[in-house]
C-alpha cells in the first residue's frame, strides 16, 4: 500500500472592509490556509495542513515534496524531512519547503491512524513496535483564548476578553508590543476581567529591542503572566539570552522557527522556557515529536503554537495529547494549555463536519482515527482560490 496522489490546496477568507486585525508588527485583512490531501492505494485519505503563504506554498508541495511521496508507504514518514532535505540540498532548509512537508506529514500521519483505526496523539506514542502512551491521560486540553488582537477599528480591548470569559476559558493570550504604557494598560484590563488565578500570556510578536523588552516584562510582573511570548524577533539569539539572564517571567517562543536545529538551539542554550512549534511549519508530527522529546529532555515546556484552520488545530490538539508530562508524576500543577484563536476566521470551523468547541474551559481531545476529524469538502472548495 503506498500513496498514489498529492494534492495542495489554498484556501483564503478575506475580511470585511474595515474588520483587519493582527499584533503589534502589522495587520492581516485575510485568513488563510494551506491543506494537504492524500489518497492512498487503498483509498484511504489523509489531511493536513501546511502554515505559510497559501498558493506559494501549494507550489512548493506540488513541484518539490510530491515527488518524495506518490509511490511512498505512508509508514516511512518518518524519514520525509530528511528525505527532502537530502534531495533539495540549497532550498531545503527554507521555511516554505518545512511549511509544504508539514502539510503532507501530517496527512500521512492522518492516513496511517486511519488504517490502523487509531488517533495520532496514541501513534506518537509507538517506538520500535512497542506500543506506549509516554503523555499524558489524553482526554482533553485545557483552552486558551488568544484574543484581544490590534485592531484597525479601534476596538476597546476589555471587549475581546469580555467575549472570551462568557464563552467560560479560564486562560487567555493577547497581543501587546506598541509601548510601555498601552501594554501595561492591556494587561490590567485582560487581568481584572480574567480574574487573579486564571492563566494570562502576552504575546509580543517580536516587536522589541532586547532592552525595551525587559523594561516592559519588568513592568508587568506584578500581573502575574504565565509567560511573555517572542518579545525579540525570532533570530535575535542573543537577545533572548540577555532577557532569559535578566527576567523571571517564563520566555516562549517558536511560531517562527522551524525543524529540529533551530529548536535544539532555542533548547540546548536555554533561550526560552517554552516552545512553541506549529505543526504545520515546524516539520509536522514527525518533527514536533522529536521537538518534544529535545525540549522535555531539557525539561523545557512544550506548547504547540495554532493559529490554523480546523485541520490544522485538530492536528495540534493531537500532538499536544502526546507531549509528555515529565517531570510530573501523579499531581500534574502544569495543564496543558492549548491555544484557541478567537478571532474571525470561517476556515477554523466551517471546513470541518464537526468543529472543535473550546467553551466551558476544557477541549476534549478528539479519539476518532487520524486527526480525528472531518473534512467538509463542500466547505474547502467554497474558499478555495486556485
Amino acid at each position: 500500500m503506498v500513496i498514489e496522489s498529492v494534492e495542495a490546496i489554498p484556501l483564503e477568507y478575506r475580511l470585511p472592509d474595515g474588520r483587519r486585525f493582527g499584533g503589534s508588527r502589522g495587520i492581516t485583512g485575510t485568513r488563510n490556509a494551506t491543506l494537504v490531501r492524500v489518497e492512498a492505494s487503498d483509498g484511504t485519505v489523509g489531511w493536513g495542513e501546511a502554515f505559510a503563504p497559501p498558493r506559494s506554498v501549494a507550489t512548493v508541495v506540488e513541484e518539490v515534496v510530491a515527488d518524495y511521496v506518490v509511490g511512498r508507504d505512508p509508514r516511512n514518514v518518518e524519514t520525509l524531512t530528511a528525505d527532502v532535505y537530502a534531495g533539495s540540498y540549497h532550498f531545503g532548509r527554507g521555511p516554505l519547503v518545512h511549511s509544504a512537508v508539514s502539510g503532507v506529514d501530517v496527512a500521512l500521519w492522518d492516513v496511517i491512524g486511519k488504517q490502523t483505526g487509531r488517533p495520532v496523539h496514541e501513534l506518537l506514542g509507538v517506538t520500535e513496535g512497542v506500543e506506549f502512551l509516554e503523555g499524558r491521560d489524553a482526554t482533553s486540553v485545557v483552552p486558551y483564548a488568544s484574543t484581544m488582537y490590534i485592531t484597525e477599528w479601534g476596538e476597546d480591548p476589555a471587549e475581546p476578553i469580555r467575549d472570551a470569559v462568557n464563552e467560560g476559558f479560564d486562560a487567555a493570550k493577547i497581543k501587546i508590543g506598541r509601548g510601555l504604557e498601552d501594554d501595561v494598560e492591556r494587561v490590567k484590563t485582560a487581568r481584572e476581567h480574567l480574574g487573579d488565578d486564571a492563566d494570562l500570556m502576552v504575546d509580543f510578536n517580536g516587536n522589541y529591542r532586547p532592552k525595551q523588552a525587559a523594561r516592559v516584562i519588568e513592568a508587568l510582573e506584578p500581573f502575574d503572566l504565565t509567560w511573555v511570548e517572542e518579545p525579540v524577533p525570532p533570530e535575535n539569539v542573543s537577545g533572548y539570552r540577555d532577557l532569559a539572564r535578566y527576567t523571571n517571567v517564563p520566555l516562549a517562543a517558536g511560531e517562527a522557527h522551524y525543524s529540529r536545529f533551530e529548536f535544539k538551539r532555542l533548547v540546548d542554550d536555554r533561550l526560552v522556557d517554552v516552545v512553541q512549534p506549529n505543526i504545520g511549519h515546524c516539520g509536522g508530527f514527525s518533527e514536533a515529536r522529536f521537538i518534544a522529546k529535545l525540549a522535555t529532555t531539557e525539561n523545557v515546556t512544550v506548547r504547540p503554537h495554532v493559529w490554523n484552520s480546523g485541520v490544522g488545530v485538530a492536528a495540534a490538539v493531537q500532538f499536544a495529547a502526546s507531549v509528555p508530562t515529565y517531570p510530573h508524576a501523579g499531581a500534574n500543577p502544569d495543564p496543558m494549555l492549548f491555544e484557541f484563536d478567537r478571532s474571525e476566521n470561517p476556515l477554523r470551523h466551517e471546513i470541518l463536519e464537526d468543529p472543535l468547541d473550546p467553551s466551558g474551559g476544557e477541549l476534549a481531545v478528539p479519539d476518532d482515527p487520524g486527526i480525528g476529524v472531518t473534512v467538509d469538502t463542500d466547505a474547502v472548495e467554497r474558499y478555495r482560490v486556485d
